[in-house]
């Protein structure tokens, strides 16, 4: 027979070095041991071998002494409880109301999984939650909370629990509409008076319905004669996504290798490996003569092929497993790196991403990234602070 206690109260030092004071004293050993605190109230449980009438009375005298209340349930399970799988399962809103935390938990809970913690992760960029299961299949979970997600209006990540979500990762992402807002080509094509012709067969790359590097081909091939300079005035306008500086100045700091790859072009993506410091990046490379682009791309397109192979390089470069890679994208030239990834998570993409994706993220802050890795605002903040 072992004894469960289960502590309550006003949380301040002291209190579980005061009750841990009472188990030496009376020579207990802990078989397991958790503790919380939530808005200034203590939430303690630990087990303990033995059930002596003694014990119960030194611990009671001293959680009275100690301002908190003790609790005592006798164990009858000797043997271990058997290991469960463990997944992660993030949770982010803007709002994230209690109905869809409930509904969520429903969901786990008819999928076999049981909610063992729940941890708060911030409310900047959005309201997010990481819950840790036990039980449940990978692919039931992600199926039945992605249905979920759609039905709260939220985002739902789930993570098979592993060393490699502590571990260095390789975070890889696409640029147009990822990284960047908007799409550069377009910005060139507005440059050189084709935007909408431009556009209409950007939108159809993206969607899937079109082979990617014929219709980059074909959009180059518009901007024929566009001098170097607009192209300079298109690459000083390009603007960043909100939270984009935080997440690689974040991934950095940890220690992340951060990579770039894009369908987009090198005029624009060298600015940026520069500024935020990357480590890896490919892009396509416009062709320049007399100081105006040919309507040409020098090279290998980078079609959707070539990002999830420059993932699979960029890993083996920075002695990574691909279970240690994030992979972020948009569009369907995407896909296979998201594939390859050991996680992918599409981020404001086209349906088609969305639904191959590991996960997928509708708020418009690259920042939020950070919770499905685990890693809370108040870490962020507080090492801007210490900068």
């Amino acid at each position: 027979m072992s004894l469960l206690v289960s502590v309550t109260g006003r949380d301040h030092p002291g209190v579980t070095a005061g009750l841990f004071d009472v188990l030496t004293a009376h020579e207990e050993d802990v078989s397991d041991v958790e503790q919380v605190v939530v808005n200034g109230r203590l939430l303690l449980g630990f087990v303990v071998p033995g059930d002596r009438p003694a014990l119960r009375r030194a611990l009671q005298d001293a959680a009275g002494t100690l301002g908190v209340e003790v609790e005592f349930t006798p164990l009858d399970r000797t043997e271990p409880v058997p290991a469960a799988v463990r997944h992660h399962v993030t949770v982010l809103g803007l709002p994230l109301p209690a109905s869809a935390l409930a509904a969520v938990a429903r969901r786990l809970a008819e999928c076999g999984a049981n909610i063992e913690r729940i941890h708060r992760l911030g409310d900047n960029p959005a309201v997010s939650y990481e819950l840790l299961v036990a039980g449940g299949e990978t692919a039931r979970l992600q199926t039945e909370l992605a249905a979920e997600a759609v039905a709260q209006q939220v985002d739902i990540a789930v993570e098979r629990a592993s060393l490699y979500r502590r571990a260095r990762r390789l975070v890889v992402m696409d640029v147009d509409s990822t990284l960047v807002q908007g799409e550069v080509i377009e910005m060139l094509a507005a440059e050189a008076g084709c935007e909408q012709e431009v556009a209409r067969v950007t939108s159809a790359a993206m969607a899937g319905e079109l082979d990617f590097e014929e219709s980059l081909r074909a959009r180059v091939a518009l901007l024929e004669g566009l001098p170097v300079d607009a192209v300079d005035r298109v690459r000083k306008a390009v603007v960043l996504t909100p939270g984009a500086r935080t997440l690689v100045r974040t991934l950095k700091r940890l220690g992340y290798a951060v990579a770039i790859v894009s369908g987009g072009f090198t005029a624009v993506t060298d600015d940026l490996v520069a500024e935020l410091g990357l480590d890896h990046a490919l892009a396509n490379v416009l062709e320049i003569q007399d100081g105006r682009l040919t309507g040409r791309v020098v090279g290998d397109v980078v079609d959707r092929a070539a990002k999830a192979s420059a993932l699979r390089r960029f890993a083996a470069q920075e002695c990574l497993t691909l279970a240690q890679t994030v992979a972020i994208g948009d569009g369907a030239n995407d896909l296979d790196m998201l594939a390859a990834a050991g996680l992918g998570i599409a981020f404001n993409a086209k349906p088609v991403v969305r639904d191959a994706a590991d996960t997928a993220l509708s708020v418009p802050f690259l920042d939020a990234v950070l919770f499905l890795l685990g890693i809370t605002r108040e870490e962020v903040e507080a090492a801007d602070a210490q900068e």
